[in-house]
C-alpha cells in the first residue's frame, strides 16, 4: 500500500493553535520574551492564507494554460485570529482606522476615513510549534491592517470571539517583495 506516512512524519506536524503577536522581531523575540506583544487568548485558533494573483499571458494558438506563460502579478496574504481575549488594543486592531482617548470609565475608541501610516502595524505574526523542532515556526505579515472591520456576536451563556482578519500590504519602497514571510525551523 502507498502511504504518505514516513519516518519523518512525527517531526513535521504543526501542533496546536499557536499564538498571535503584534510587531514580532525576527531573531530577537521568542514566545517567552514577547509576552507584551501577544494579542491574547484565542478560541478556534486562526488561519493563514497566501494567494498569488496569477495571470496567464495570452498567446494566439495556445489551447489553454501553457507552462512558462504565467506571471504572478502580486500576492494577498491574510492571518485570521479568533480572539477570545477582547482588549481595547484588539478592538483598535480590528478597525482599520482608529483614534482613542482615555475617558472616565475607560478607553473611548472612534474611527475615521483617512488612513495614516501609523494605522498599519509593522507586522502581525503567528507563532506555532512544530513536532521534532525546538524553535517555533513563524508566519509574518508585514504592514498589517484589518480590512474586514469588526463583527462581534453576543450570545447568552457564552463569551464573544472577535475574528481579526489582518491583511499584509506591500511597501511602496519595495513593490517587488511580497509582504509576508514564513520562517520554518530546522531540526
Amino acid at each position: 500500500m502507498v502511504r504518505g506516512l514516513s519516518t519523518t512524519t512525527p517531526d513535521n506536524l504543526l501542533l496546536g493553535a499557536g499564538a498571535f503577536y503584534k510587531n514580532w522581531v525576527v531573531d530577537t523575540d521568542t514566545p517567552a520574551t514577547a509576552a507584551s506583544k501577544l494579542l491574547g487568548a484565542t478560541d478556534g485558533g486562526g488561519s493563514f492564507s497566501a494567494t498569488p494573483a496569477v495571470r496567464q499571458v495570452s498567446v494566439d494558438g495556445a489551447p489553454g494554460p501553457v507552462k512558462g506563460l504565467e506571471v504572478i502579478d502580486g500576492w494577498t496574504a491574510t492571518l485570521t485570529a479568533n480572539v477570545k481575549e477582547v482588549t481595547a488594543a484588539n478592538l483598535q486592531l480590528a478597525l482599520a482606522r482608529f483614534d482613542s482617548a482615555t475617558v472616565t470609565d475607560g478607553t473611548k475608541i472612534t474611527t475615521g476615513h483617512d488612513l495614516e501610516d501609523t494605522d498599519y502595524a509593522t507586522n502581525i505574526a503567528w507563532v506555532g510549534s512544530v513536532s521534532g523542532k525546538t524553535k517555533p515556526v513563524v508566519i509574518i505579515l508585514k504592514n498589517a491592517l484589518s480590512l474586514n472591520g469588526i463583527s462581534i456576536n453576543f450570545t447568552d451563556k457564552n463569551e464573544a470571539v472577535v475574528p481579526l482578519t489582518i491583511t499584509a500590504h506591500y511597501d511602496l519602497a519595495d513593490l517587488e517583495t511580497p509582504p509576508f514571510e514564513i520562517i520554518y525551523p530546522t531540526a
